[in-house]
């Protein structure tokens, strides 16, 4: 009876339909969206290391080194993705996401209870195990909602991995808004929050993400321009609350009050989903009402004039489309065909991707640019500190990294994808200017003046949001989309290989230097913390990141020459046809349905 009372086209509101509408709204394609924005917004926890990396230096009683061994560490954890990409090819998606949550809970749990005091003190290596644990679970959110959602928007790739890698740029942010509301400025439970929360987001909607048919909306810029205002506006107050609560002495109460309006933003994409699907609902209803008029007009002609002939192709039409399918399933393995390589923009397999030129080249300017970002992100704190700044400002300058971060992604994303449609210019480019960017600020921490980290960290924070952003574009654009969950997690293992080369062999060596003159200076020995005070203790070290950035700069420049051509032409002509194809099935799969409910 209600399949009867669906079809006939019962008016909107009414009637089943009204039943079948939340349905509707819970598996499409709008509402999965907002899950995966929430989803990738808890998935940043890696950013606020500078926030509680202090808290672990001085429970523990480790030094500089020893916390930048365990910075690499949380950076390896964070960029090594080739297991998630590898499981997310032969599970659903919902198994990346629990496996995901499992391992955020577990790792940084552990830290929690280690520098609470709950469990005997784990050695420097079950430290660094449990940091890359939960680190490594923001691999398996990401290759679960980003690469889903990909796959889901083709055409809309720039803007939507703007967004979503903007949510996990704001991130650290969001959490620290939380984490004031919830537990004060405490930054052991900051440690907990980021244990526990991210899980159980991801577990609310693992069965919300999952790969949909590709298919056409009329408002679907529109919608990820609303969503950009949206974003946008969340990461305005989230700066104007991080301003505010510098200069002013929040009470726990107006730290509630803030975080409340946080939580409200971050809803308000819901609504358009639903309105969205509510349109698509309404659109559906029509055309299941007008589609058996037509049909009912034309039978009686077709029976008349006998077209047996014309009927015959139709059938043989219908029959045809899921060829090219099937041979293009069979067509190559994941490691196939090394030598014998595709044309850029179609499907590559692991293998070819890996080992490509064009790949060569994105890791040794991954290795550069996120390498000496994360390094300098990493330490903030300990920046702050030698500069003479307060405890709370060094929280201020994480959360402008993070807002920045959040900026740097979604111009990227946008930006990029207007330059290339508007005027062919190619992504690789833009890349290239990313990385010049942020050797400004390595030199305003080089050779810092009254108020420069506050500069460096907008400048370093806006470049690595740019950079990592563009690099998942560009992996997407260059080698396909079929295995995407395992190359775009293989086109940042670059990223912790720089942070640990550059963070912990040359930043934390030259610091550990500086503060052990300082030491001996004072006449005391090795067994007090090694603390260094003044601008000399990243003046050095941070000259040769300006100097690296400046070398991935130009090694990035060769990728833009080789791509140049590419870009000039219709990337996404072939997803087009895609969509085209998947409609006129849909159509002559509809029209066959109800010819036989005529019939």
């Amino acid at each position: 009876m209600t399949e009867t009372g669906f079809t006939t086209g019962s008016p909107p509101g009414k009637g089943c339909g009204l039943c079948r509408f939340p349905v509707q709204v819970l598996i499409g394609r709008w509402f999965m969206m907002f899950a995966s924005f929430l989803i990738m917004a808890g998935a940043g926890a890696t950013y606020l290391f500078g926030v509680y990396s202090k808290v672990i230096k001085a429970t523990l009683g480790y030094d500089q080194s020893t916390l930048n061994t365990l910075s690499s560490c949380k950076d390896l954890g964070a960029n090594v993705g080739v297991l998630s990409g590898l499981i997310a090819e032969v599970t659903p998606t919902w198994v990346v996401l629990l496996i995901g949550s499992a391992m955020n809970f577990a790792g940084y749990f552990m830290i929690w209870l280690s520098v609470t005091k709950r469990i005997s003190k784990p050695t420097v290596w079950q430290m660094c195990l449990y940091i890359c644990i939960g680190a490594n679970s923001q691999n398996f959110a990401n290759t679960g909602s980003l690469v889903t959602c990909v796959k889901n928007f083709p055409e809309s790739r720039g803007m939507l991995l703007g967004l979503m890698k903007g949510y996990v740029g704001l991130s650290g942010a969001l959490f620290t808004q939380l984490y004031l509301a919830i537990y004060g400025n405490d930054g052991k439970s900051l440690i907990l929050l980021i244990g526990w929360l991210p899980a159980v987001i991801s577990i609310f909607f693992v069965f919300n993400i999952r790969t949909l048919k590709i298919s056409r909306h009329p408002n679907e810029i529109k919608v990820f321009y609303e969503n950009l205002i949206i974003s946008v506006t969340l990461a305005l107050v989230l700066m104007g609350l991080t301003i505010a609560q510098k200069y002013v002495n929040f009470s726990h109460k107006a730290y509630i009050a803030s975080a409340t309006v946080v939580c409200a933003l971050l809803f308000v994409p819901c609504l358009i989903a639903i309105r969205e699907e509510f349109y698509t609902w309404k659109l559906n209803k029509e055309e299941a009402k007008k589609a058996p008029i037509g049909i009912l007009v034309e039978e009686p002609r077709l029976i008349e004039s006998k077209p047996v002939a014309e009927i015959e192709p139709e059938i043989v039409e219908l029959v045809e489309y899921p060829k090219p399918i099937v041979e293009e399933k069979k067509e190559t393995l994941c490691c196939e065909n090394i030598c014998k390589k595709p044309k850029r923009g179609e499907d590559y397999t692991i293998l070819q991707a890996i080992l490509s030129v064009d790949m060569l080249i994105l890791f040794v300017a991954t290795f550069c640019g996120l390498g000496c970002s994360l390094t300098a992100v990493d330490n903030l704190g300990q920046i702050g500190e030698s500069l003479g700044y307060p405890t709370h400002t060094v929280s201020t300058f994480v959360s402008l990294v993070s807002i920045w971060n959040y900026f740097g992604r979604v111009f990227s994303g946008f930006v990029s994808e207007k330059l290339l449609l508007k005027w062919k210019i190619p992504r690789t480019l833009m890349m290239t200017f990313s990385l010049v960017l942020p050797c400004i600020g390595d030199l305003l921490i080089a050779l810092p003046f009254p108020g420069s980290v506050y500069i460096a960290s907008l400048l370093i924070g806006f470049s690595y949001g740019v950079q990592l952003t563009l690099l998942f574009i560009i992996i997407s654009e260059l080698f396909g989309l079929k295995y995407y969950s395992t190359l775009f997690n293989c086109g940042q293992l670059a990223s912790p290989i720089g942070s640990y080369v550059l963070n912990v062999r040359v930043v934390g060596k030259l610091y550990d230097r500086e503060a052990l003159k300082q030491l001996v200076s004072k006449g005391m020995t090795r067994s007090h913390e090694l603390t260094c005070i003044g601008k000399q203790c990243y003046r050095l070290s941070f000259l040769i990141l300006a100097g690296v950035n400046l070398f991935g700069a130009l090694v990035s420049y060769i990728l833009v020459i080789r791509t140049k051509k590419y870009y000039k032409t219709d990337i996404y002509k072939r997803f087009r046809d895609e969509m085209e194809k998947s409609e006129k099935e849909r159509e002559a799969a509809s029209a066959g349905n109800n010819q036989t409910a005529i019939k």
